[in-house]
């Protein structure tokens, strides 16, 4: 599962808190088209940050470099963190170090998938 930095929350310039709880339920919305398991039970989320008031940082991966939706998958992401009470702004990156492979997916994911 990914590192979630920074004690796991933000403060907002309103006062509200953006949590990691709320943080990983929104990523889980953001399904890869190809497999039918969200982005976050599929390991492709490598890290998330919360480096100051409003703002969380992510690090993710594609399953393949190649992947068609690439482009549209960050935006997908950033739009669902976007969602959440206390977020005023989301920065995704996409990272290929390490390298994505099937043991990054969560156990609960491999029973979905016929993994297990």
């Amino acid at each position: 599962m990914p590192a979630i930095a920074e004690g796991g929350s933000t403060s907002s310039a309103g006062g509200s808190t953006a949590s990691a709880g709320a943080v990983i339920a929104a990523l889980r919305t953001v399904h890869d088209p190809e497999i039918p398991v969200n982005i976050y039970d599929l390991g492709l989320i490598y890290r998330v940050a919360f480096p100051e008031p409003g703002v969380v940082d992510i690090d993710m991966t594609l399953t393949a470099p190649g992947c068609p939706v690439a482009g549209e998958m960050l935006n997908w992401v950033r739009d669902a963190v976007s969602t959440v009470a206390g977020v005023g702004h989301v920065e995704v990156r996409l990272v290929f170090d390490p390298p994505w492979d099937q043991s990054k997916i969560s156990e609960e994911a491999k029973l979905e998938l016929g993994l297990l």
